[in-house]
């Protein structure tokens, strides 16, 4: 006789199947909601099932931090040059964790140190140093822009705002508030680039033209 197979096993779950439940609940409920019973209900699973494929709750939630960073895996692949390829992969992760804010706080507060997540960087270094690059300064660089966009996020996160740079809000200041400040009134009426964030594009620009010349 064969073993009886559980519920999970019978409806073809797969680790990956269960991480993209995760991330819809923690989407629209927030990471409060997440449980192995929770997610269980949301396959039509019994919450022991997940075990077979999800070590615990550590693991999930390294696992929703993986599946953010595979959606915004770093192009290099495709760019014409290393530069147009972390520059996508800049605006990439950006768009991904603002359309998912709820997640924000575990890519600020887990490493996430998953083999997917090794393998994502490997690849990337892969790019890097066929187009001329020291292993070392490689990985600096790609740490270097992971770093300032998960830190952007963070500032838009703790602001309340997931939509416009911190910096847009001085926008918003009333002029009286700024009679003692004329450079800053100045500075904050000035006409900007079109665009959904250009105080992000022009430091990513910045940090892209260091790592030219550094």
């Amino acid at each position: 006789m064969s073993p009886k197979r559980t519920r999970g096993q019978n409806a073809g779950l797969t680790r990956q199947a269960i991480l993209r439940a995760a991330l819809a609940l923690a989407d629209r409920e927030g990471l409060k909601a997440l449980s192995m019973r929770r997610i269980g209900q949301e396959l039509g699973v019994e919450a022991m099932s997940l075990y077979q494929h999800v070590a615990g709750k550590d693991a999930l939630l390294d696992g929703l931090v993986e599946q953010l960073f595979t959606q915004a895996a770093p192009p290099l692949a495709e760019a014409a040059s290393w530069q147009e390829g972390l520059r996508g992969y800049g605006h990439t992760l950006l768009r991904v964790l603002l359309a998912h804010p709820n997640v924000i706080p575990l890519v600020v507060g887990r490493p996430a140190i998953t083999p997917q997540n090794l393998h994502l960087m490997e690849d990337a270094l892969h790019m890097l140093r066929a187009a001329g690059l020291p292993l070392e300064r490689a990985l600096d660089m790609l740490y270097a822009v992971t770093g300032f966009v998960v830190g952007h996020v963070a500032i838009l996160a703790a602001s309340g705002s997931d939509r416009h740079a911190p910096g847009d809000r001085l926008q918003a200041i009333p002029d009286p508030d700024l009679r003692e400040t004329p450079l800053l009134a100045e500075a904050t009426r000035a006409q900007r680039p079109s665009g959904p964030d250009p105080r992000f594009g022009f430091a990513l620009e910045a940090m892209l033209k260091g790592f030219e010349t550094g």
